[in-house]
């Protein structure tokens, strides 16, 4: 018999869906957002050989990297994404405009189930703008498209908040 996918919920078979999520830049959840790259961490292969060993080699962890995320955002009045932006370089006040203060943020991610409570939460370690796109591509011929910014977030790690547990449902 396999394990339980969902301890607290044994009746529910099927993973959590990915277009229920929120996430929240110092403090403040982010509006409109519609799309969040995926956390992705790669760990090097180190391969190596003792000259007595058979002609096999051996394969051990090295260093490991984290892959940048980038957040879309629907245009609205939410400064969020540029003020961030203009922490890490602010072109109107020149080399003066990088704050040493603030560039850096823990972001929290909420996965959510369908009724909305929070079932999983990762935090991005000191996360800052990598690239910032103001507006999109403007097509007066397609009516059917939604302005949308976005931000790339470089960071050093994200880990899982083990206090986040799974909530009932019913």
């Amino acid at each position: 018999m396999p394990a339980p996918m969902f301890p607290q919920n044994a009746h529910r078979f099927d993973p959590y869906r990915t277009f229920k999520f929120q996430v929240v830049i110092n403090g403040k959840t982010v509006a409109g957002l519609s799309k969040m790259g995926a956390l992705k961490r790669t760990t090097e292969a180190v391969k190596w050989r003792s000259a007595g060993d058979p002609s096999s080699q051996r394969v051990m962890p090295g260093g490991s990297s984290f892959e940048a995320v980038a957040l879309e955002q629907g245009l609205t009045h939410d400064p969020i994404f540029e003020q961030w932006a203009n922490a890490v370089n602010n072109v109107r006040d020149g080399d003066a405009g990088m704050s040493l203060k603030n560039y850096r943020q823990d972001v929290i991610i909420n996965v959510k189930n369908l009724q909305g409570a929070t079932a999983i939460s990762y935090k991005l370690r000191r996360a800052w703008v990598s690239e910032f796109q103001a507006l999109p591509e403007f097509d007066a011929n397609n009516m059917n498209t939604v302005g949308i910014q976005s931000i790339t977030l470089q960071h050093e790690g994200f880990v899982r908040d083990t206090e986040v547990t799974e909530p009932t449902e019913s």
